[in-house]
């Protein structure tokens, strides 16, 4: 009986861990940089923290346009719009 216990548990923690990947992995892996938190640009190649809060501040005072509008960005080279031009969007899918 105990064993039956701790199976049904192992299997709800898995259900509800299960339930709150789902919905992040259904997005396609594409990064909107118009509405993107600073951990999710992070993810981007080449980006890191201090290109990410320039991404933000950008976007804030002229959100993009077209995701080579990133390249409008101090520190964001054309290497890193060709490296990440597959995950880049600015308007939801």
């Amino acid at each position: 009986m105990k064993k039956i216990h701790k199976i049904s548990i192992a299997l709800f923690i898995s259900l509800l861990f299960l339930s709150f990947c789902l919905p992040v992995m259904a997005v396609s892996g594409k990064i909107n940089i118009n509405t993107a938190t600073k951990e999710e640009l992070v993810t981007l190649k080449g980006v890191g923290d201090i290109i990410a809060d320039r991404i933000i501040e950008y976007r804030k005072a002229t959100p993009f346009e077209t995701p080579e509008d990133i390249i409008k960005v101090k520190g964001v080279a054309q290497k890193i719009f060709d490296a990440n031009k597959e995950l880049i969007i600015v308007k939801d899918e």
